[in-house]
């Protein structure tokens, strides 16, 4: 059976919404971010424009595909968090939402962005997307569920999907504008040559936009309240979030959270949700999550400025003396800053407190490394993995450590258990080509630096990493995945090629200065 454009609920006219149905055009379609937004809408117009007929609604297959071209595209523009511990717990948070989802068409994954700003938005066939800066907000598990359950329920209730049978009704010939104009910003050009070109296009459709978003995020918001409940979350963590994002402070267009604009009503919103509350005693108690301390506090100590991870990690020290993760926290961040023997000591601290946490042997084995105590590593990481076998990035620098010291095979054992877990996982995609490299399987080492390259959007790289394992030999299997990675490969190196000449040929154009400023009123 293949899934057209609407997932009804049952008992539901659609997602819970009891008005019905409503559109919310491609505009904001995704919660995003600047160059993010170019390149989801540049993504979707082109998809649109390639539907047969243009007549019809998005298949589930159709979806999957715009999917692949999203994730491809947003590799390009954004620097996702490859941390196995911060990953794995937004993931864990997430599936245990979708669990109480009726069947869903599509597998749901969750990203990190590197990013300061507070914004999570939902991309094309399940693709969830939340920023550090909004992580490094929360502090609470129910914080994070909150935000997730909404976006899910923008995802269950096939918003994006939606928007772009929405946009067909603009005419073909203001989506090919729109299409011009963004092009030429989510490539990387000027963000006014971009805007020239696509302004008089967009203005067409942009108080629709406005208008029916409305609609859609309180569909979103009435299915996420029942999905969190559901899952055993208060909705309180989503009021709490959403009153932080309304509370800063903001002096011009560009410095308004991001979230806000593309997640419109946030007071209408806060007022409904809070009612909610009220009329709902019964809800589930506050989840305490040791979890949640962890991976935040990872998230403070490895991604964060230095100046705020430390004045963060400092006051959670003062607010509770007793706890052992500021102590793990700041040896991170010591180590981070190549202060190793600082590092060393704080985590031997922690360690004191905490004996034989995997966690902190973990962290330990990972001081060690990084100071180059290899053999103080590997007989450290050897007991985290036999205490937490299935702790990924304990068996990482297990892998890592076993290189160093020369032990290729055990190396090769140890990182493909991680990549059978993590095969996008960029740190052992790399490390396993240069452990198939150290035991001159040349064959085996360009096929794992070319699918590196490719996620890394190095394309030209991926290209000669892949064919040079096409050359050299691989199993049928491998084959057809190689042939069509590199396929991929030059696609893009094309097109990226096409956008770099477009965009050199307009700033080489003389442009008509405009006869009076254009005044923000």
């Amino acid at each position: 059976m293949v899934w057209k454009q609407r997932t009804h609920l049952p008992g539901s006219r659609r997602c819970g919404s009891p008005s019905g149905p409503a559109h919310r055009p491609m505009i904001v379609a995704a919660a995003t971010f600047g160059g993010t937004l170019r390149l989801i809408i540049v993504t979707m117009l082109i998809i649109t424009l390639m539907l047969p007929g243009n007549v019809r609604a998005m298949t589930i297959h159709e979806e999957e595909e715009l999917s692949a071209e999203f994730m491809t595209m947003a590799r390009e523009a954004l620097t996702l968090v490859d941390d196995f511990v911060i990953t794995d717990y937004v993931t864990r948070i997430g599936e245990k939402i979708v669990r109480v989802v009726p069947t869903q068409p599509f597998a749901y994954r969750f990203f990190v962005v590197k990013d300061h700003t507070f914004n999570a938005f939902a991309g094309p066939g399940a693709k969830i997307f939340i920023h550090t800066g909004l992580l490094a907000a929360m502090t609470s598990e129910a914080d994070l569920a909150g935000i997730l359950g909404h976006e899910i329920s923008h995802v269950v209730c096939r918003h994006i999907s939606d928007s772009i049978e929405r946009q067909k009704k603009i005419g073909m010939a203001t989506l090919a504008g729109i299409a011009a104009g963004l092009l030429l910003g989510a490539a990387g050009g000027s963000a006014a040559l971009g805007n020239a070109a696509s302004v008089g296009s967009m203005a067409a459709g942009q108080s629709l936009a406005l208008s029916y978003s409305r609609d859609d995020e309180m569909q979103a918001d009435q299915l996420g309240l029942d999905l969190l409940t559901k899952a055993g979350y208060s909705p309180a963590g989503l009021l709490e979030m959403l009153k932080k994002i309304r509370s800063q402070q903001w002096f011009g267009p560009k410095q308004i959270p991001t979230y806000l604009l593309t997640h419109p009503a946030v007071d209408d919103r806060i007022a409904y949700i809070g009612s909610w509350i009220e009329t709902h005693p019964k809800l589930p108690a506050p989840v305490v999550s040791t979890d949640f301390t962890i991976a935040h506090t990872r998230l403070m100590a490895l991604y964060e400025s230095e100046e705020i991870a430390r004045k963060a990690l400092d006051e959670a020290r003062s607010s509770d003396a007793r706890s052992v993760w500021p102590l793990y926290g700041k040896s991170l961040l010591a180590m981070r800053t190549g202060k190793n023997e600082e590092a060393a000591i704080l985590m031997r601290q922690a360690l004191e407190r905490q004996a034989f946490d995997p966690v902190m042997l973990t962290g330990m084995g990972r001081v060690y490394f990084s100071s180059g105590n290899y053999n103080e590593a590997l007989s450290i990481l050897d007991s985290a993995v036999s205490l937490a076998p299935d702790d990924s990035e304990a068996k990482f620098y297990l892998g890592r450590t076993q290189m160093a010291l020369g032990k290729y095979r055990e190396a090769a054992e140890t990182l493909q258990i991680v990549f059978r877990r993590y095969p996008e996982h960029l740190d052992t995609l790399y490390n396993l080509g240069k452990t198939y490299g150290a035991l001159e399987k040349e064959a085996d080492a360009a096929y794992y630096l070319g699918v590196y390259y490719k996620l890394k959007a190095d394309y030209r790289n991926a290209v000669f990493q892949l064919q040079r394992a096409l050359d050299l030999g691989v199993d049928p299997l491998r084959q057809e995945q190689i042939e069509r990675l590199l396929k991929e490969s030059k696609k893009r190196i094309h097109l990226l090629s096409r956008e770099a000449e477009r965009r050199q040929r307009n700033l080489s154009s003389p442009q008509p200065l405009p006869k009076q400023p254009l005044l923000m009123r």
